[in-house]
């Protein structure tokens, strides 16, 4: 799931051979083992009072606690019940210790890792937290550690790698917040995208029409500015002129709120579907949080606390990536001696940290990192051209972050003014918060630390790191994006522009394209009053713009042959709805696939997803149309791309569900004989472009990333909220909450979100240790 980061695998041998040893009389013990105490009574210490672990037969758990103490401390040992060794490879991943486990395979992973320096963020963070939030860390980690202290059966990957988890410490609750900022952080990578065309000779001009910007017509969360107080008029016209050349973020979520006046009931509607890594287990928990203080329900993060999306009493919550620039490389002029870099006027020596990183495998290994007053020296694992080194400036390697107070505070939060000052705490990665409210309000906070740059400081590509393009502040509080019980009556996003040009501040200048925004949009406005089905209709919806935009590409292609024709009209029949069972829709994706190999040549990337480059391509064409360039030429090369997609498909092309896989593998076994023991995959429908989404990797269409979790929330008194997570509950192959919902997730359904009235399956108490 994390972009740059290849999981490595182990000796398939040794896996061979610890399964064979745990077959047959083994096996039943390996599967009693690692199922987990859910009924009866466990006592643990450091609880206070009895709290009680009840689970529905979807695996879905409720707590109930005395006290927040006591909440948080039940949640860590749910989450270490269902999902130990997820918890245990995240802090690993985080901590860069991957070798330990896996050997030299993973040793590039844990280069890069401890460059970055994630866990001494995290270690960091925690010591910025406040009294409540150190409280709650604190307690989660006891939970999780009483649970480790009654001996449980260990899940079958520690037994495979024949090792035992360590104690936690609050630094690994912390480090996951850390690895899910990266992975929504994707500006350092568009610069060195742009540093590198740069290296191979394109010109600004040129690389701004291969990555063209947002385009002027496109929907804007909020089209009025929100609530951002006027500054400057000099900085808000800098940002018009830079705006004219910018790329296009690839971070894909939806969510929506719509208010009483467009539903049936009169009151708020909430929707969300955050589009993360599909793996096995799954990336979220869900979870029923109750005591005297805090009840939510929603999706928890298993190894942190808390509900980080979903409702509380009061409120309903939905987040998507905001795709905030909040990095920054910057290229440094080395001493002669290599041991310092010119900054201001002056020679400042490398702050050296040595890493050492133990391999299970091999020798271990003496990483040393350079540090600067930008941040750590990055050039050498990452793919950067040119000799001179490169440091990073990220807002989640600076020392101070209570993000996870922030969404506790939610958690709590009784209504508008209670939620933002939650967020005050907030820092990254920057969220499209979308907010409702029992009293009928509904609203949008984009919250975080947005880095104030001086003009001419784009963000777009790597600066001289001399001091001259240091950061100026942040975005104050009171200045970020928001909105209360907007005029429409509803709030969309989708990684979609989040504030106009008058905005005084430069929140970002790379935002996803707008079809998924754009269609969400459409169908509220088409649908009168609005119910939880239609919310579900639109969150399921995969109708193609994109399709709808390459139509006119079709009626225009140049000299087909036979087939080609015949398939071209079907395709201009086509209603655009990408479902699993059209065939047509494969024979699109493998087309537009082979639209974007058009500049392979000039980029020097095989595929090069640019849908209005290419579109421009078509309609006025491009220099790599060969031989001339002209319209003609482009139009001709998406001829031969029709021919070469139905090559491709095969004598007879398939649905697109037969080609388009949802695949979920686990981050280890997937790369062993156990690969199909432990993963899954389904038929998808979609891609990167319609709301119910599913991008793939246009060599094989395989899709792993997707909607990782979908609720919809009723803010009625007799409200039916629904949500949902693909795969099931529980980490382990040998558990019937493995992958028991991944059929209801595939095909569109949901569970209900209960917090009263619900079945119970297993229930367990939790009483202190006598």
């Amino acid at each position: 799931m994390h972009r740059g980061l290849r999981w490595a695998g182990f000796a398939a041998a040794a896996l061979v051979a610890l399964l064979a040893a745990a077959s047959c009389g083994g096996y039943l013990y390996l599967r009693l083992s690692t199922s987990p105490q859910t009924n009866g009574t466990l006592e643990l210490e450091g609880l206070r009072r009895p709290a009680e672990v009840v689970r529905e037969p979807s695996g879905v758990v409720h707590i109930r606690a005395a006290d927040e103490h006591d909440l948080f401390f039940a949640l860590g040992v749910a989450h270490a019940q269902d999902r130990l060794w997820q918890m245990e490879f995240q802090r690993r991943v985080g901590a860069g210790r991957l070798s330990e486990v896996l050997g030299r395979a993973a040793l590039e992973q844990d280069r890069f890792l401890r460059t970055f320096g994630f866990y001494r963020a995290a270690r960091s963070a925690y010591r910025s937290l406040g009294p409540e939030g150190r409280a709650a860390v604190d307690a989660y980690v006891a939970g999780v550690n009483a649970y480790l202290r009654t001996d449980p059966g260990l899940p079958l990957e520690f037994r495979l790698l024949g090792y035992e988890p360590e104690p936690w410490r609050p630094a690994d609750v912390l480090v996951w917040a850390k690895m899910m900022s990266f992975d929504l952080s994707a500006n350092y990578e568009s610069e060195l995208e742009r540093y590198r065309l740069r290296a191979r000779g394109l010109e600004p001009p040129r690389i701004a029409e291969l990555m063209p910007p947002y385009p002027e017509d496109g929907p804007v969360i909020l089209p009025e500015g929100g609530g951002a107080s006027p500054q400057a008029e000099r900085q808000a016209e800098a940002l018009l002129r830079l705006r004219r050349s910018l790329p296009v973020s690839l971070e894909a979520s939806n969510n929506w709120v719509v208010s009483g006046r467009r539903t049936e009931s009169g009151a708020p509607l909430l929707a969300n579907d955050p589009h993360l890594g599909l793996g096995v287990p799954p990336l979220w928990y869900l979870a029923h949080l109750k005591s005297p203080t805090l009840e939510a329900v929603g999706a928890t993060l298993p190894g942190v606390p808390g509900v980080v999306i979903g409702r509380n009493r009061d409120i309903a919550w939905g987040v998507t990536n905001v795709g905030a620039d909040v990095q920054d490389l910057y290229v440094l002029e080395e001493a002669r001696d290599g041991r310092g870099y010119r900054y201001r006027g002056e020679v400042r020596p490398y702050r050296v940290r040595e890493e050492r990183i133990e391999v299970g495998d091999g020798e271990d290994v003496t990483l040393r990192v350079r540090e600067t007053v930008y941040g750590p020296v990055v050039s050498g694992v990452v793919d950067a051209p040119g000799a001179r080194p490169l440091a990073l400036r990220w807002t989640s390697l600076e020392p101070e972050d209570r993000t996870i107070e922030a969404f506790l505070g939610v958690n709590r939060a009784g209504g508008w003014e209670e939620f933002n000052e939650a967020l005050r705490l907030y820092k990254a990665p920057s969220q499209n918060f979308v907010y409702a409210d029992e009293e009928g309000n509904i609203g949008y906070v984009a919250p975080g630390k947005f880095p104030v740059r001086r003009e001419g400081h784009s963000g777009l590509a790597p600066v001289p790191g001399d001091g001259r393009w240091d950061w100026e502040g942040s975005v104050p509080f009171e200045s970020w994006p928001r909105a209360l019980n907007p005029r429409e009556g509803f709030v969309v996003t989708a990684n979609n522009k989040a504030v106009p040009d008058s905005y005084p501040y430069r929140i970002s200048l790379e935002w996803a394209e707008p079809y998924r925004a754009e269609r969400i949009r459409r169908m509220i406005l088409s649908a009168g009053r609005l119910g939880v089905k239609d919310m579900v209709r639109i969150q399921q919806d995969r109708r193609s713009l994109l399709f709808e935009d390459f139509r006119p590409v079709l009626e225009d292609l140049g000299p087909l042959g036979p087939r080609a024709r015949q398939w071209r009209e079907r395709l201009l029949r086509w209603d655009g709805d990408a479902r699993p069972g059209s065939r047509e829709a494969a024979l699109f994706e493998a087309w537009y696939t082979e639209l974007t190999r058009l500049p392979a040549r000039e980029v020097g990337r095989r595929y090069w997803d640019e849908p209005r480059y290419l579109l421009r391509a078509m309609r006025r064409g491009d220099r790599s149309c060969r031989p001339s360039g002209g319209r003609g030429d482009c139009l001709r090369f998406a001829a031969r791309a029709l021919e070469r997609a139905l090559e491709r498909l095969g004598e007879e092309v398939p649905e697109w569900g037969a080609a388009h896989r949802a695949v979920f593998e686990h981050p280890v076994l997937s790369r062993t004989p156990l690969a199909r023991f432990a993963g899954r995959e389904v038929a998808a429908g979609g891609d990167a472009y319609t709301v119910n989404v599913g991008p793939y990797d246009p060599a094989s269409f395989r899709m792993d990333s997707g909607p990782s979790y979908r609720q919809v929330v009723d803010l009625s008194p007799e409200g039916r909220s629904l949500y949902v997570i693909p795969m099931g509950q529980s980490g382990s192959p040998l558990s019937g909450h493995f992958d028991d919902l991944l059929g209801l997730w595939s095909g569109g359904g949901y569970l209900r979100m209960r917090t009263a009235g619900y079945e119970a399956d297993d229930a367990l108490t939790l009483r202190p240790a006598r």
